[in-house]
């Protein structure tokens, strides 16, 4: 049986894998995050991070400009940061595949 903190980690994974898809925007997947792994209004979630909620929505709304710090302090209550990623899709496989252990180790 899989616990609460095995299902969010599950959705967190399956939302990644829809952005690094191009499936939805960063925006789309805090907002989809903070909804469905939290359960947080906008409000009550830009509370806890310490930033406005009109910030939060226009984070969510891929609207605005925000800093990188506040950026990583409204992802990291979802066990995420930003970074660098390749914009090539075929790069970003690369990149996924090297991160992956092979058959032979396991």
């Amino acid at each position: 049986m899989r616990t609460g903190q095995e299902d969010r980690e599950g959705q967190l994974l399956a939302a990644l894998r829809c952005l690094l898809a191009d499936e939805i925007s960063e925006g789309q997947l805090l907002r989809k995050l903070r909804r469905e792994v939290l359960g947080l209004s906008q409000q009550e979630y830009a509370s806890l991070v310490g930033v406005s909620r009109r910030t939060l929505s226009d984070m969510e709304g891929d609207r605005g400009n925000v800093s990188l710090a506040v950026m990583n302090r409204v992802y990291r209550p979802l066990g995420l940061r930003v970074g660098l990623l390749p914009r090539q899709t075929a790069l970003l496989h690369e990149v996924l595949e090297a991160e992956r252990p092979s058959q032979h180790d396991a």
